[in-house]
């Protein structure tokens, strides 16, 4: 049996879905919030509240021989916590860390965290990618929380046995996107103009159909234990060209005005805005070279493949 966290949000439930769509894999059991979750008939949910760190998860871990942890308090551009870093260290950390405490109690054998390229940092200098053997240089709580966890699971590891794997992704997009994603196909489906028509940065993106494959590659593939993974489409893009990629999936023309990106930078700050402005016209490449050689894998979508996708569901 396999035991999926965070299986109504983004990527759990997709990831569920999958897991159902494969007939190899019969016994599916969802770890929800709330008794009324919608989830695909074929999946047995169990209640088991927030994830925290006095969470009971017997009922959830019984007979299980895997656990896929896809709940967390995710990355929020303006968190109004009053202490966001304690805030997301109880709930990424201790939360996740008693989980898998009482996973390696139940006899669990293989469980696969979804972290965050944040662990490595914010941004990469031109050229340069971010590789799963780089050392730790988180900068915001989110990622200073994932970090935590993700040591604290290699500690639980050594200690117990169960073999963890770790899969950090960059931005995830595909059907159901939320936030920025999500806003910025809006503003290419209206023909919104936007003044990001000169960004020359390189950015890693990663289709929620792509990382969906891999979490499943990782339950089951015997190389993958113990192993740090990062993941993308394997093609990184501008802002400008993923802009005009988006549209060019829509069967529309992105209009995109050419401002210089230290104009947007410096208006940016000016505005309080300086982190979109970085996020829209910094680089962060990851390398997914371990990854495809140690598991044999390669995304199975292509980056102009995720867009359609993504945008044939924002229309339905």
């Amino acid at each position: 049996m396999i035991l999926v966290t965070g299986a109504t949000g983004f990527v759990g439930n997709a990831l569920i879905k999958r897991l159902v769509a494969d007939r190899s894999q019969v016994n599916i059991l969802a770890a929800v919030r709330r008794s009324n979750a919608p989830l695909p008939q074929a999946v047995r949910a169990v209640t088991v509240g927030d994830l925290a760190p006095g969470t009971h998860w017997t009922a959830a871990l019984q007979g299980a021989r895997a656990v896929v942890h896809c709940a967390a308090r995710v990355h929020v551009m303006r968190d109004d916590a009053a202490d966001p870093l304690t805030t997301y260290r109880t709930v990424n950390v201790e939360g996740t860390l008693n989980l898998a405490r009482q996973a390696a109690t139940a006899g669990v054998s293989r469980f696969v965290f979804v972290s965050s390229i944040k662990v490595n940092g914010e941004s990469t200098l031109p050229g340069r990618s971010f590789r799963a053997e780089d050392a730790a240089a988180p900068v915001d709580p989110y990622g200073v929380s994932k970090m935590e966890a993700d040591l604290g699971l290699r500690k639980l590891e050594s200690e117990t046995g169960m073999e963890v794997v770790i899969v950090r992704p960059p931005l995830v997009y595909g059907p159901g996107v939320k936030a920025n994603f999500a806003s910025m196909m809006h503003w290419m489906a209206r023909g919104v103009p936007l003044p990001l028509g000169a960004i020359h940065n390189a950015r890693s993106m990663v289709a929620l159909d792509n990382l969906v494959d891999l979490l499943k590659t990782c339950l089951h593939h015997p190389a993958a234990a113990g192993q740090t993974f990062l993941v993308s489409d394997g093609e990184d893009v501008s802002t400008t060209d993923l802009l005009r990629r988006t549209a060019q999936a829509m069967g529309k023309r992105a209009v995109l005005i050419p401002v210089p990106a230290i104009a947007l930078e410096l208006g940016a700050t000016l505005l309080g805005k300086r982190a979109v402005a970085q996020r829209l016209c910094g680089s962060l490449q990851v390398d997914i070279e371990k990854t495809c050689r140690v598991l044999g894998w390669s995304p199975p979508l292509t980056l102009d493949q995720g867009l359609k996708k993504a945008v044939e569901a924002m229309s339905q």
